[in-house]
């Protein structure tokens, strides 16, 4: 019996993804430039790198190609085409997952020449999507606590802690 299958990795994703997006929402656009040191990606470009990463992934597994991502992450881009795109690609690989066998993923792929591991299945390969994601994401969160914004996770947290401190004192 599989406990974590295509649906599972399909709403698992949409949830990292919406997350995603209201941190790209809560950075002000005039901070897209931002880059916490000079040999990282800006902010935009790190929301970029995020649809683009969804997007080779879905053209490797179901379209059998692969995408010129460095030229595609080197494009400029507003803020509201970059969230735009956030919610479009995701919600393409989500309805993607979605849809997947159990046989489709336990296959297994060969690396490139030189790749590491040789090969890889399906399933981890599509799941390392969402774990790439919530890594760049905490850099996200963390940008953003050094332009002065508190994350939205951390606001819904004190919310809860505020709301419980003042059931508790009734």
């Amino acid at each position: 019996m599989t406990y974590y299958g295509a649906k599972e990795l399909a709403e698992s994703f949409r949830t990292v993804r919406k997350n995603t997006i209201q941190i790209a929402e809560d950075i002000p656009e005039d901070k897209y430039g931002f880059k916490s040191a000079d040999d990282v990606r800006t902010v935009e470009k790190l929301l970029t790198h995020l649809v683009l990463t969804a997007r080779s992934q879905y053209q490797i597994h179901k379209e059998k190609r692969s995408t010129q991502m460095m030229t595609e992450e080197a494009k400029s881009r507003t803020k509201a085409e970059i969230i735009g795109l956030l919610r479009t690609e995701g919600e393409t690989w989500a309805n993607f997952l979605a849809g997947l066998s159990e046989d489709f993923l336990g296959q297994t792929i060969k690396m490139p020449q030189g790749g590491s591991p040789p090969e890889r299945t399906r399933f981890d390969m599509i799941m390392s999507v969402k774990e790439h994601e919530m890594h760049h994401r905490g850099q996200l969160m963390l940008i953003e606590r050094i332009i002065g914004i508190v994350p939205h996770l951390t606001r819904q947290m004190q919310q809860r802690m505020t709301q419980a401190q003042q059931t508790q004192q009734r």
